[in-house]
Order: C-alpha cells, then structure tokens, then sequence
C-alpha cells in the first residue's frame, strides 16, 4: 500500500461498523474488498446477516434488499427449507470425488424445465458457464470464432467479456462496434475473434453475422441483457438470428445465469428462443455456487468421454458438488409455477406503480423490466439498446443520488444493475419501494430537467 494512503491507517476513532471493516480490508485487498463489483456509498455497508426479504448491517441497520447478491437469493435469505436441507448434508460431507445422487436430482428437474435442456454438466459459477458453453460451440463446430453484444455481461472469459465495457470513447462507429479489451494485456486474438453486434438492430447484425458466418461458432445473447440496461429484446430481431443461425450452422448460445428467474421454464421460452445450448446459474444454486451448461444432446455429446476422451474436457474440483445441488433442488422445487406467477405479480406491481410516480411527477425517467426485475433509467423513454442506456457523468451523478435515496429509506437498490424482488417479499415492501421512488421524484429538482442527454 502506497504511504499516504490511510485508509489503512490506525482507527481514529468515532467510525462506524463498516467503517472500521473497510480500513481493516484495505490491509489485505488491492482496493478494501474482494469483488470489484461491491458498491461503496462512499464505503461498502459490511452484512452481518439476512433475515428474508432483509438485511442487517454490522451497525445494526436493516434494509429491503433489492439487490439479493445480484438476483441469486430468489427466496431471499436464510430460506428455511434450504437451511434445514443443507444443515442435514453438511454432517455427510461436502464434497467427492465421486458422483452423488444429489446431481442427478437437481439435473432431473431443469431439464425437465427449460426446453432447450436435453443433457446438462455443472460447474461452479456463471463464468464458467458461459466459458464452457462457448466451447462447447467451437468443439461442436470446429470454428473459432463468437458473436456477441455491445454492453452484455457474461462473466469474466476473455471472449465472453470483449466489449462489454465499452464507453463512447471505445465502442466506435454505429455500424460496426468495436470488442474493447476490458483490461489491459488482453491478447489482440480476442478481438480478432469476437464479432460485437448492437442488441435489437436487425440490419447492422445479419450484415455482420453473414459476413463472417464462416467463422462463427455461436451467437452469444442474453435474452434481456441487465447490465447492458435490462433491454427488452424486438421478437423480430431474435427470429432474425434464429434464421441466420440455421441458415449458416451458427450456435445459438442463451446466457441464462440472471434471466432463468423470468418464469418457470426461464426466459428464452418465454421469447420464443430455442437455444442450442444455455448457460444458467445464481437461483438453481440456492444461494451456493454452481453454473450449468444445457442444451441439445448432440451438442453436449462434446462433453462425453464414453469412448475416449471427450472432445471437450471439463472438470472442476468444486463441481457438482452436493450442498450446491441440494440447496438448488430445494429452492428450486419451491419455485413452483404459483410461485413464479406471485413474483411477477409483485413486479407488475413494482414498475406500474414507478410508471404512476413518473407520470404523476412528468419526471424524465422510464422503467424496463419483467417478471421479478426492473431497472430504472434517467431517460424518458426504455432504451432499446446499450448505447442509449448508456450513463453520461450528468446521468451518473442522478443515479446516486436516488441510490442514496433510497438507502436512507432503507432500501438497497443496485447501482446500474438489475432490481430483483424475492418470494420473501410482502405487499407493504412493493408499497414502500414505490413510495420511496414518489418522494425521490417529489424532491428532486431534476424531474423537470433535461436529465435524459437528448434521448
């Protein structure tokens, strides 16, 4: 650490809780904490437990949590029949090097689901997922390169990530996007090989798509992108890329890891997409670690090692692990179908009653989103792409405000992310979300302001 940095300094005293645990973490951490993706106000509020639709900070503060470790906790936290379920297989041991019945299970019952599942083989989070999915795509088709779009976040795989951060200053001339490294040292061959595309523009991407379908092994897409702005896909654009794919045999590869929780059957039947192969992950863990790969059974046969090795190796010493899959099947059979109906519902509810407070207040602000998600924008109108849910430094500087807002109503809404609501949730929490957005566009000297940069 740098000597004038004191943020590791001694405590001065007079700090909070959380407070006190930055300082402690910027003596172990390159930047106080452990995840890059931990949201600091301006330091990160430290957790001591969660409590169903709840969390309590370690200076005894609670909040609504909107956030639920970015759409994972579907049930919210502490999910008693997840808890018992665990508490039990924890005295059995928590990981083999050997199968467990508990795998099987929890495949049974996603591939009897999602549609697109035929064969299913887990590994440990999204990134992987999607990681092995995308190779998947190559080993079936032999080619090496992907197609993806500009803003999508699909963990941290050189390919997957190319162009997801881009920023006016990177993401080039409309007609053709370019992939940005997100790092520095990102080998020039990603980008070589990674074709970016703007999500919901029907010309620009089959002319890209055709050009070099010769080279492609898969169309990576997210169904409803979150990061990218939670962009509800044109039913037009995505059977554009279903003929395209067919017509050149290019995989279609639906990363599901955030957008599974749309319904039952997950988001891509709900759009009429048949992925080849999917990548899931967050709620079929219950709150544990894992990430799936699903998908047509002559694809996933690249899996198989019957016969020799498999044309796509793939192990991990974490994977399928049997906590993982037990609190999966658990809170996964809770979801039933009257269960997923409930949390749309309630979030019908949620960006209705939003819709209400910005028409009320003729505030420059739209809200996108479905099922169980929204996602609020400072713009007039739902962006349809990436580029238009971009944040400026004005737009920026608006959104924290109403994080603050919200967090000193008690309320933990995630800063350029998805909202998600949780089985945990209650009519007075839904009320008291739109209450809070009411009273932000009822104080807020912006709401009659230009705060939308022209769109």
């Amino acid at each position: 650490m740098d000597g004038d940095d004191v943020r590791g300094a001694a405590d001065p005293g007079g700090l909070s809780q959380s407070q006190r645990l930055y300082r402690r973490g910027w003596r172990v951490f390159p930047d106080g904490t452990t995840r890059v993706t931990v949201e600091r106000q301006p330091e990160p509020i430290y957790i001591v437990r969660g409590e169903g639709a709840h969390l309590i900070d370690a200076d005894g503060r609670r909040f609504l949590d909107l956030n639920n470790n970015f759409t994972t906790l579907i049930h919210g936290h502490g999910f008693a029949p997840m808890v018992e379920a665990v508490a039990t297989a924890l005295s059995n041991g928590t990981c083999f090097a050997n199968p467990t019945e508990s795998e099987i299970a929890l495949a049974e019952l996603i591939a009897g689901r999602i549609p697109s599942v035929e064969r299913i083989r887990f590994v440990n989070s999204g990134t992987e997922a999607v990681m092995f999915a995308i190779k998947a795509a190559r080993a079936f088709t032999g080619r090496p390169a992907i197609a993806r779009f500009e803003g999508a976040y699909h963990g941290a795989y050189d390919w997957a990530e190319a162009g997801q951060a881009n920023g006016p200053a990177q993401w080039g001339v409309a007609q053709m996007p370019r992939a940005a490294p997100t790092y520095r040292g990102m080998p020039q061959c990603v980008a070589d090989t990674v074709v970016l595309c703007r999500f919901n523009d029907l010309a620009e991407t089959e002319r890209q798509l055709s050009a070099a379908a010769g080279r492609l092994a898969c169309v990576l897409i997210d169904p409803m992108p979150s990061r990218a702005g939670l962009l509800h896909p044109d039913e037009r654009f995505l059977g554009m890329l279903a003929g395209l794919a067919d017509k050149h045999g290019i995989l279609i590869v639906a990363d599901e890891v955030l957008n599974l929780r749309q319904g039952y059957h997950g988001a891509c039947a709900r759009y009429g997409m048949t992925p080849d192969v999917i990548a899931m992950g967050k709620i079929i863990g219950g709150g544990f670690a894992i990430g799936a790969v699903g998908g047509r059974a002559d694809v996933m046969r690249v899996f198989s090692a019957n016969g020799g090795k498999p044309a796509l190796p793939q192990g991990g010493t974490f994977s399928a692990n049997p906590i993982s899959m037990i609190a999966g099947r658990v809170a996964m059979e809770a979801m039933t179908r009257d269960q997923f109906d409930r949390l749309e519902t309630m979030g019908d509810a949620v960006r209705q009653g939003l819709h209400g407070a910005i028409a009320h207040h003729r505030a420059r602000f739209s809200v996108s989103g479905v099922a169980s998600l929204f996602r609020i924008h400072p713009r007039p109108r739902i962006p349809t792409d990436y580029r238009q849910a971009y944040l400026g430094e004005a737009d920026k500087a608006l959104m924290e405000r109403l994080n603050r807002h919200f967090l000193q109503a008690g309320i933990i809404l995630p800063k350029g992310a998805a909202a998600c609501l949780s089985t945990a949730m209650t009519p007075e929490d839904i009320a008291h979300i739109i209450e809070t957005f009411a009273a932000f566009l009822a104080a807020s000297a912006c709401t009659h302001g230009e705060n939308d940069n022209g769109r």
